[in-house]
């Protein structure tokens, strides 16, 4: 019972350092340097991420080596976060060097050090947030026991992403309806007119340039007017 409550507090602990990081990057990486710390048989650590196009990215490392190791999962299109982020929570390979899922994979990482891996997904309800790369230098390093903690931490980890990026979204949120806002009063001055009209004229703009309705709104707000658009786009000034 005693053991189930340190541990408790260890990752309550651990949650609200990662929550304590200010913007996306900054979670990440934060993540990747406390993995290192839960899971002790793991030497670094690399973040996995499908940018658009579904192509994945490390974003976050706690070394150049993982970052090396990640890249040549990508480009031979074969490895274990591949297979976490596609299939399952956790991929464990004991054994780079001659598991034979990836006979290409393995054997180059094993020159570069690395012994065993464990990639676990990171996700919340609706989708994959990213997989940590949890890179051992000796063969069999990682235990069953290292397996939970590494899942539990995850947990914890997709949290805090999801939790940056709500505050992110929020944020710029904010930003863009004071942006427009500060718009709306500059069109109302200048040519005279009141602030249901003013927003229209920001909407039709942004719809006729293909534009962004804050982009258009912060143009308005840098030339103190409204911008200049392709006469073929059919928007003209009021």
């Amino acid at each position: 019972m005693k053991h189930t409550a340190r541990i408790a507090a260890y990752f309550a602990a651990v949650s609200r350092d990662l929550l304590s990081s200010s913007g996306e990057e900054q979670t990440f990486q934060r993540i990747a340097e406390r993995a290192v710390e839960v899971v002790a048989p793991c030497d670094f650590v690399a973040i996995t991420r499908r940018r658009k196009g579904n192509l994945p990215e490390t974003i976050a490392s706690t070394s150049p080596a993982a970052e090396v190791c990640d890249r040549l999962q990508y480009e031979l299109d074969e490895g274990p976060c591949l297979s976490a982020a596609a299939d399952d929570e956790a991929c464990l390979v004991g054994d780079v060097a001659t598991d034979p899922r990836w006979p290409r994979w393995g054997p180059m990482v094993a020159k570069h050090g690395v012994g065993s891996i464990l990639s676990v997904r990171m996700a919340d309800d609706e989708q994959t947030l990213g997989v940590l790369n949890m890179y051992a230098g000796k063969a069999h390093a990682f235990t069953e026991n290292d397996v939970d903690l590494a899942l539990v931490f995850a947990s914890h980890a997709a949290t805090a992403i999801s939790v940056t990026q709500l505050v992110d979204g929020l944020q710029t949120a904010l930003q863009s309806r004071h942006v427009i806002g500060v718009a709306q009063g500059i069109l109302m001055h200048r040519y005279d007119m009141d602030l249901e009209t003013a927003f229209d004229v920001l909407r039709r703009y942004s719809s006729h340039a293909n534009v962004k309705l804050r982009d258009v709104a912060q143009q308005v707000v840098d030339l103190r007017s409204l911008p200049e658009t392709d006469r073929h786009a059919g928007a003209s000034r009021p």
